[in-house]
């Protein structure tokens, strides 16, 4: 039985596009597959605007470019302050194709998948989002600091035989902050510490004081107020981010009428 060879063509979907691989030193621009087709531009403002300026010359109209960490971010804005249609790839989409033809260069592939119109723009949000959620992703890691310098805390109480972790649910709660201040400012005997608990909590100064036992380990002692007062200062940090969030989210509402009419008034609850 005789076997036939099949082609398959693809329509041109975007005829004058171009692919970026993003790297963060350096990026490179294809316009088409041949060798003179691909140009290596750098990162910095003025790269940025030779890269459009070339690509301009080369009537490039669409573009390309891979979601690499935050790199891509400066130079998508450029680009399409300078008229371009971007879109924004994620790299699993080119990256199996990638493998099974290693002769041709990342940002040739992505040109020709993109002229092929066989790319799926990632998402983006609008400004005001964006803006937002950097304040949201900044703010998130400051209590993800914030939870690793309380288990930090948690260890040298511990190693000094300052069993705060048994007798309180959480350490840096009212009863708890009360009583590592009181430490870590020079008082160590767990009677006078105990002192210290606030009226909810459910264990009794005799049982506080109990587990209030200093072992005399200034080493501990001294890392655990390098620990306090980073965690002190972290505190800060995250009440600020809530107050630039609320003023950012305040400001996106008050200019937008319909928003305002979505806003509930904490009064009427």
């Amino acid at each position: 039985m005789e076997t036939q060879n099949k082609k398959i063509s693809l329509e041109v979907v975007h005829p004058n596009a171009a692919g970026i691989d993003i790297g963060s030193r350096s990026h490179w621009v294809a316009v088409g597959q041949d060798a003179q087709d691909i140009k290596e531009f750098g990162v910095y403002s003025e790269d940025q605007m030779a890269m459009s300026n070339w690509l301009k010359s080369k009537s490039v109209t669409h573009i390309a470019m891979e979601s690499t960490g935050t790199y891509w971010q400066n130079l998508f804005a450029t680009l399409v302050g300078q008229g371009f249609e971007v879109i924004l790839v994620n790299g699993k989409q080119t990256k199996n194709v990638k493998g099974k033809k290693t002769d041709i260069e990342d940002c040739q592939w992505i040109q020709k998948l993109h002229t092929l119109g066989l790319l799926s723009e990632s998402f983006l949000p609008d400004s005001d989002t964006d803006i937002i959620r950097t304040y949201s992703q900044h703010r998130l890691n400051l209590i993800n600091q914030s939870a690793s310098c309380v288990k930090r805390m948690q260890k040298f109480l511990r190693l000094m035989n300052m069993r705060l972790d048994v007798v309180v649910n959480d350490i840096v709660g009212l009863t708890g902050s009360a009583i590592i201040k009181a430490f870590i400012s020079g008082e160590t005997d767990g009677k006078k510490l105990a002192a210290n608990r606030h009226y909810n909590c459910r264990k009794s100064e005799t049982e506080i004081a109990k587990a209030l036992q200093y072992n005399g380990r200034k080493d501990y002692l001294f890392a655990l107020q390098q620990e306090w007062s980073t965690y002190e200062h972290l505190h800060k940090q995250i009440v600020a981010t809530d107050q630039q969030i609320n003023t950012i989210i305040k400001t996106i509402i008050d200019k937008d009428d319909n928003k305002k009419q979505h806003l509930i008034n904490p009064l009427c609850i």
